[in-house]
């Protein structure tokens, strides 16, 4: 690949958990000096066990680690020279604490009337802008755990989807701001939130209730608008979800599995109707489908063209053809020598996929080396 799109592009971030690094690691795949400035003991979540055992490494490659501490004059003084010589910073710690250092955007901003900094928070300011929130809390106050869960036992969706969210909100502000800047020379302060977010992923069921004055039904148990649109078993007791929405994938099913005699059948002549039918056109789709193992049912279900899916688990995707034959996976070299995967970002540039330039550094690796290009700098040196 040539040039990547935000190559020159220096980032400093401060930040621990999902939502900063997310966003950090976003930049740094496309291509910006990502520096992550971390405590003299690392970030913390290097130390994470069980379901939060992945967090450091998942969003760390591609950048460098400097270990500065913050806590001191002299660890102050160089975190404000990196940030004035930057473009970009991200942060994400709780609302406050950088301002004890004098490193929030009032208090840098006349030094580097540039630099684009960018705030990742729980709420943006308002009533709530000083509680702490986590993507639990947003789920749960934004309406996503009550659609995602059963009646009265609300439930968490099943990945950080706030923090990742957020950390990209965060990444399209920035380059707006890149792009601002560019044109006028002045930086920007930029806020993402998890709650605000939480909230944009609502806007269908919010719609939903403004334009027809019902209440909103959590997806577990909702009636479905479609046809088909269902989870069924196959033979070997693996689960399918099979669609079966427009007419051409209605004609298709009904002539691939011997069911000819729907396509005649009046009350089954209209979608609607369909709809209308479902409490027996359901079961007797299952019993088809019951008849197949889903390695048979796979092929047949793509030659008609109809939207399916196997459920799997996490770790089925490290064999997944698709991701492995497209460079969706990218291979990681942890600090211990493992060797692991881990998904690409979700598009192309050019025709290709980002890579990984670096793997996720040791604590401080590169402190002297990115303390050095700041002196380069200071003596006119280019970096």
């Amino acid at each position: 690949m040539n040039a990547l799109p935000l190559e020159g592009v220096r980032v400093i971030e401060f930040s621990q958990m999902v939502m900063g690094p997310s966003c950090g690691m976003i930049l740094a795949d496309l291509g910006a000096d990502v520096v992550k400035v971390e405590p003299p003991k690392g970030d913390r979540t290097r130390y994470f066990k069980s379901v939060a055992s992945g967090f450091f490494n998942t969003y760390s490659r591609n950048k460098r680690s400097v270990v500065i501490d913050t806590t001191t004059e002299e660890g102050q003084a160089t975190a404000r020279k990196l940030i004035i010589d930057a473009d970009v910073l991200i942060e994400n710690f709780r609302p406050g604490l950088l301002g004890r250092y004098g490193l929030d955007y009032a208090s840098l901003a006349s030094e580097a009337p540039g630099l684009i900094y960018c705030s990742l928070k729980g709420y943006l300011p308002g009533p709530y802008e000083n509680r702490l929130a986590l993507d639990e809390v947003v789920q749960m106050m934004g309406g996503l755990a009550f659609m995602t869960g059963l009646p009265g036992k609300p439930m968490r969706a099943g990945a950080s989807v706030n923090d990742i969210m957020g950390g990209m909100f965060g990444v399209i502000a920035i380059q707006a701001a890149l792009a601002q800047r560019a044109r006028t020379g002045k930086g920007a302060y930029i806020q993402s939130a998890l709650f605000e977010n939480n909230v944009f992923l609502m806007a269908q069921a919010m719609m939903f209730e403004s334009v027809t004055g019902e209440r909103s039904i959590p997806w577990s148990v909702k009636e479905s608008p479609w046809p088909v649109y269902d989870l069924f078993d196959t033979r070997g007791g693996e689960k399918i979800f099979v669609s079966i929405v427009g007419e051409e994938h209605w004609d298709g099913f009904c002539r691939a599995f011997g069911r000819e005699a729907w396509l005649d059948d009046p009350r089954l002549a209209t979608s609607q109707g369909r709809v209308d039918n479902r409490s027996w056109i359901i079961p007797e789709i299952a019993a088809i489908i019951a008849g197949y193992e889903i390695a048979q049912l796979c092929p047949i279900l793509e030659r008609l063209g109809l939207p399916f899916a196997p459920v799997n688990r996490p770790g089925d995707l490290f064999d997944d053809p698709h991701l492995n034959a497209s460079e969706g996976l990218l291979e990681l070299t942890l600090n211990d020598g493992r060797k692991v995967k881990t998904p690409a970002l979700p598009f192309t540039f050019n025709g290709q996929r980002l890579k990984k330039r670096r793997d996720p550094p040791a604590v401080g690796q590169h402190t002297q080396e990115v303390l050095a290009e700041l002196q380069d700098r200071k003596t006119g040196t280019s970096r």
